[in-house]
């Protein structure tokens, strides 16, 4: 069920989060997290981007070099979450309109069982900073 037109537009200055499960599986391909993640201040995981692009996007061939084992945000996209409005699809895609309700739908329980991870995660990362800076 992949509507994927291979355009870049999602991966251009993606602002992709990601959870510990994703940071795992991509280390576990032979990728150094220093390449791939940027941790914000208050403890997001986010995909590097280099050039414009996420750091594994191939401009050349439009298309994603880790794609069998690209972060589960990658594979749930175009659905994403609007603090205004909820679940929906990315304006930006333009393979939006290819997804029926059910789909949007399903993945949108995903989307937010995702999201509750990486704020938990993120939130775990933030106090350990906290913790490990108020004993230096």
């Amino acid at each position: 069920m992949s509507y994927c037109l291979r355009c870049g537009l999602c991966c251009k200055e993606t602002e992709m989060l990601l959870a510990n499960a994703d940071i795992e599986r991509l280390e576990r391909k032979g990728y150094s997290k220093a390449f791939f993640v940027q941790f914000d201040s208050a403890g997001y995981a986010k995909l590097r981007n280099h050039r414009g692009y996420c750091v594994f996007y191939d401009t050349e061939r439009k298309r994603c070099k880790v794609y069998r084992d690209r972060p589960l945000g990658c594979r749930l996209y175009p659905v994403i979450y609007y603090e205004e409005k909820g679940i929906d699809m990315d304006a930006l895609c333009p393979a939006k309109n290819k997804w029926n309700r059910e789909q949007i739908k399903e993945k949108g329980k995903k989307v937010i069982k995702l999201l509750k991870t990486i704020d938990e995660e993120a939130k775990q990362r933030y106090t350990n900073s906290a913790l490990s800076n108020n004993t230096n």
